[in-house]
């Protein structure tokens, strides 16, 4: 997934206009193109939603309230590091709710939230499928398991170091 800024509007306009046309320009694509605009962007830039309206022949409305239903879109760039927190059985069985905690503390983004320095960005979901690992948390796509609060928060603090010993 790449990140891209919004800002350059032609350019934008442009992708868009491209993957509505690949998806023949109907109302049925509104989520593989919601899709493929996140994939693209990380996020759906709010700037884009009337112009997709307007493409698709359906309301922006319409289109508003298939980004903000379904947890799988966000309207708001991700931060550059992202956790997800398993809530399946296991995991919730085993402390998945103390991982988030915990997690919210080291990184300063609670559930559903990205950090205010942009570095990270808390989502809760359903289900891993990790199971045996339980409770797991993936961090940007790799698996971490069999954690508890402390396991957690010593992963957040080596992306930390990670960062600032790239940054120099």
């Amino acid at each position: 997934m790449q990140t891209k800024s919004a800002s350059t509007e032609k350019t934008s306009l442009a992708l868009i206009d491209a993957i509505v046309f690949k998806h023949n320009a109907q109302p049925g694509a509104v989520i593989p193109v919601l899709q493929e605009i996140q994939e693209e962007y990380g996020y759906i830039p709010p700037a884009v939603i009337q112009r997709l309206a307007d493409q698709l022949g359906v309301f922006a409305s319409d289109i508003y309230g298939i980004v903000t239903f379904y947890s799988q879109f966000r309207l708001q760039p991700p931060g550059k590091n992202v956790i997800k927190v398993c809530h399946g059985t296991a995991c919730h069985l085993g402390g998945a709710d103390r991982l988030a905690q915990s997690i919210a503390q080291h990184t300063g983004a609670s559930e559903g939230k990205t950090s205010k320095d942009g570095r990270f960005t808390m989502e809760r979901v359903a289900c891993l499928g990790c199971c045996s690992l339980s409770p797991c948390i993936t961090v940007n796509g790799e698996i971490h398991g069999r954690l508890n609060p402390e396991s957690a928060g010593e992963i957040v603090n080596r992306l930390k170091e990670k960062e600032f010993s790239t940054a120099e």
